[in-house]
């Protein structure tokens, strides 16, 4: 069976790396799994004890991003001399297949060819504060139900060739789009009302200490308290996404391939990014998956 290793950078997000270690440590085994542990945090040498752990300095710095990607850059280059597959990404995405696949991800990913990048559709898993009381414990999908649309984190996030990744994992230089059926990237970010109130705090902190403007640094403006907003607001508004029967992402899927193109003359690819204010409801089958 091909070998695979996941890769996500963290700085005290243990409620997502918690998420993070269930998910790839269960399929991969912790000795595949590889965390650089931004500010070097306790906890999260803690929690990711059996993993592979790379400690580096937590200071703010305004071009967080482009230092982040690079760093993550280097590291898939190098972890594919000694794996088939590196998937890489943000601590609050998982890559996950479809059960009714039959199959595992590791399972998937090891009778997968390589030199290829794979791209899931992304999906975020919003919390649905009106009817899901239940606090997650354990697992995020079954306590959680609802996912919508997000082409913005259908990421070229599953490598076995030599390409490079834009700031932020969005864009490859890799001209082939691979999007196989059955596989998603879930987004937790806004899958407890709570845990992103906290998470949103931390960033804000972050974007704070920086002290400079979005527009003179290389950091997502959704990290800056001005483009906050309420968190209750925001998340009473998910019951209003048009609920859409059964759940076939097929035409996403079509829709990815179809605009696939250039990006300008940069050497990147993409595919367009609509906004897509719908949502799904998970099938039984894809609950206690993360």
């Amino acid at each position: 069976m091909n070998r695979a290793a996941a890769l996500t950078m963290v700085r005290d997000d243990a409620f997502f790396l918690k998420a993070w270690l269930r998910h790839y440590g269960g399929l991969l085994g912790r000795e595949n799994c590889y965390i650089v542990n931004h500010g070097r945090g306790e906890e999260v040498a803690r929690l990711a004890e059996g993993c592979n752990l790379i400690g580096i300095p937590g200071d703010p710095h305004p071009n967080f991003d482009m230092k982040r990607w690079r760093l993550l850059n280097n590291l898939v280059q190098g972890l594919r001399c000694y794996y088939d597959h590196v998937i890489v990404g943000d601590v609050d995405e998982l890559v996950v297949l479809d059960p009714a696949r039959g199959e595992t991800l590791a399972e998937f990913l090891g009778r997968t060819r390589g030199k290829r990048v794979l791209t899931p559709i992304g999906l975020e898993v919003i919390h649905r504060i009106d009817i899901e009381e239940v606090p997650i414990a354990d697992a995020i999908l079954g306590p959680r139900r609802f996912v919508r649309p997000a082409p913005h984190y259908s990421k070229p996030c599953i490598l076995s060739t030599g390409t490079k990744i834009a700031r932020g994992g969005h864009f490859t230089q890799f001209e082939k789009l691979i999007v196989p059926e059955g596989l998603y990237l879930l987004h937790l970010k806004y899958c407890d009302l709570g845990q992103y109130a906290q998470a949103m705090n931390r960033r804000n902190a972050v974007t704070a200490a920086v002290g400079a403007p979005p527009a003179e640094v290389s950091i997502g403006r959704h990290w800056f308290a001005e483009a906050r907003g309420d968190d209750a607001v925001l998340f009473r508004g998910f019951a209003d996404l048009p609920l859409q029967p059964g759940f076939d992402l097929s035409p996403v899927r079509a829709q990815m391939q179809d605009s696939w193109k250039p990006r300008g003359d940069t050497g990147f690819w993409q595919f367009d990014r609509p906004e897509m204010a719908v949502q799904y409801e998970l099938p039984e089958r894809f609950y206690g998956l993360i």
